[in-house]
Order: C-alpha cells, then sequence, then structure tokens
C-alpha cells in the first residue's frame, strides 16, 4: 500500500468520524462551535507558548555555540597559525 492512500483513508476517516460525532453530539449546535472555538483557541495559545519557548531555547543554544567558536579561535595558536599561513601565502605569491 502506497503511503499516499494510507494518508488519505486516514484523513477521510478522520473526517468522517468527526462529522458522525458531530451529528449525534448531545449538545446544540451552537454550543458544540463555541466549544470547539474555546478548545482551538486553547490550543493555538499553548502550541504558541511552546514555539516560544522553543525559538527561545535554540537562540540560546545558538549564542552558546557562537561564544564557544568565539573562545576557541582567540586562542594564540590559532592565530599565530592564521598569521604564518597568510605569510606563506603572501611569500608564494611574490615569488
Amino acid at each position: 500500500m502506497k503511503v499516499g492512500k494510507l494518508i488519505t483513508g486516514l484523513v477521510s476517516g478522520a473526517a468522517v468520524g468527526a462529522a458522525i460525532g458531530l451529528l449525534f453530539a448531545p449538545k446544540k449546535g451552537a454550543d458544540t462551535r463555541k466549544s470547539i472555538t474555546e478548545s482551538g483557541d486553547s490550543y493555538l495559545k499553548g502550541a504558541k507558548g511552546k514555539i516560544n519557548d522553543l525559538s527561545d531555547s535554540l537562540n540560546q543554544k545558538v549564542e552558546a555555540i557562537k561564544e564557544r567558536s568565539k573562545a576557541a579561535t582567540s586562542g594564540s595558536k590559532v592565530e599565530e597559525k592564521f598569521h604564518d599561513t597568510k605569510a606563506d601565502i603572501h611569500d608564494m605569491r611574490a615569488s
């Protein structure tokens, strides 16, 4: 079975199940719609909060990596090798 057909079947089944559930719900349509709207708003607020937390966490990790990278490249041995290599390139061009 192809993945596309499986996904289509799952989505179709979920849609049919939701429709049947709404048709046989014990509440009035207006109450059900209000409940769905409130639940959706709640989920959106939660998702936005989690996305903001994830974004903050990623920003902190990126900054930490930048700091470690900066600390690793600012060592005197690295700078010395850089200048030596630059001088070697300059000497090669002069020859």
